[in-house]
């Protein structure tokens, strides 16, 4: 099969901090959905069984500023000393440090045929790796290789905050990995930073972005035009870091080598030479999760602890493609997860139309067919596409909860299903 790169999924930003940016750091290559930024493809790990027994506690390399005052200057290649003892690294010693602590995602999306690249930190040896939550959305299957032995391992998902977009994954069988030294310090307007990542899905040495710190505390408005979704994140690291697609997850590391951020989110300009022809798209503004709001999520599904954002474990699977009821775009994928909805369109009648069944799921089995309105789920009214996946949140697989619906003939239904485990939200 031909690899086919889509395009970014950027989108300019707004005032006052608050903007639209599209993700900037995943993306899809092989069939159909497979884009870069946008698109279904650009989701990036499969579903997976949270890991049997007792999980081992994390342990978090933080690494911050040593005190006293150094008159150390570089010589020989060496690392500077700033006036506080920390010892300010060369890009090509950042890379060194942290290349070693990274890895590459690449997902299978079998409800859209396609492929998709992202990146990961991991946090522990024993393979616990940090991600975005939308390089894992959609797909059914994750590979990951670990830029540090070159090996590639099968990943599970052990759970994913939509909302925050953070994503914790399990490789199967990892031992003796090196991990990232993440900063316990704070970020500074100005200050040096070096972004990191699987730039364009290429895989093999980690790509390099260098930049300065622009903004703190950001909010933007990520948007998922393929998927019909948007979602605003706030607190960001706002850089001029060039991130790529692909790079998602990543890190984004001091002049220590120390990671400060995860690369998230991007915007681009877009710059023209004569006569017209419009020049390769430069990322102008990237944006990262403060590395402390993520490893506090990630404790937290470390851990098990289920919220209202929080998810743990395998998504529940209805096994329906929907969309919005009277909508006139094309519905979203998210309806076959069962779990992050999708659909294009205002409703103009109350439910999420039933798209596409899959063969065999729960959907199926209750008669569902295309063309009927899904009215209610689990005890939910369903107004919208994005009911279904509000209904089935809180739900996990083998859970039994009930539906209802209206066939094209006006006839309501009601049915009693068992879930089934389906891709990642």
């Amino acid at each position: 099969m031909s690899t086919v790169y889509g395009e970014p999924g950027y989108a300019g930003p707004g005032q006052s901090g608050t903007g639209q940016g599209g993700y900037g750091s995943y993306g899809g290559y092989g069939g159909g959905s497979g884009g870069y930024g946008s698109g279904p493809g650009g989701y990036g790990s499969g579903p997976g069984e949270p890991d049997g027994g007792r999980r081992r506690r994390r342990r978090f390399v933080l690494a911050g500023a040593s005190a006293g005052v150094a008159a150390v200057l570089a010589v020989a290649g060496l690392g500077a000393a700033d006036a506080f003892g920390a010892t300010t690294l060369t890009t090509t010693q950042i890379a060194a440090k942290v290349d070693p602590g990274l890895v590459d995602v690449v997902s299978t999306l079998g409800y859209q045929n396609g492929k998709a690249a992202g990146t990961g930190m991991v946090l522990t040896s024993t393979g616990e790796v940090l991600t975005n939550n939308h390089v894992i959305n959609g797909a059914t299957s994750i590979k990951v290789t670990d830029v540090g032995n070159g090996r590639t391992y099968s990943a599970k998902v052990v759970g994913y905050d939509k909302t925050h977009d953070v994503a914790v994954l399990q490789l199967v069988n990892a031992s003796g990995l090196k991990t990232v030294s993440l900063s316990s310090s704070g970020v500074q307007s100005a200050e040096k930073v070096v972004a990191l990542g699987n730039a364009e899905g290429k895989g093999g040495t980690p790509s390099v972005a260098t930049g300065k710190v622009t903004g703190t505390g950001r909010t933007i408005t990520a948007s998922d035009a393929s998927a019909g979704q948007a979602e605003q994140l706030k607190g960001l690291i706002q850089t001029n870091a060039a991130i790529q697609p692909g790079d998602s997850g990543g890190p984004l590391v001091n002049t220590e080598g120390d990671v400060i951020g995860m690369n998230t989110a991007a915007s681009t300009g877009i710059s023209t030479t004569g006569f017209g022809s419009q020049s390769q798209q430069t990322a102008t503004q990237a944006f990262a999760i403060p590395i402390s709001q993520a490893t506090s999520i990630a404790s937290q599904i470390e851990a098990g602890k289920a919220s209202s954002t929080v998810h743990i474990g395998t998504t529940a699977f209805l096994g329906v493609e929907v969309s919005s009821a009277g909508s006139t775009g094309t519905p979203g994928y998210g309806g076959y997860g069962g779990y992050y909805g999708g659909g294009y369109g205002s409703s103009t009648a109350s439910g999420a139309t039933v798209a596409g069944v899959v063969s065999g799921s729960s959907a199926a089995q209750a008669g569902l067919t295309q063309g009927d309105v899904i009215t209610s789920v689990a005890g939910q009214t369903i107004t919208s596409s994005t009911g279904v996946s509000s209904a089935l949140a809180k739900h996990h697989p083998g859970d039994t909860i009930s539906i209802g619906w209206t066939d094209q003939a006006g006839q309501s239904h009601t049915a009693t299903v068992q879930l089934g485990s389906g891709p990642a939200a």
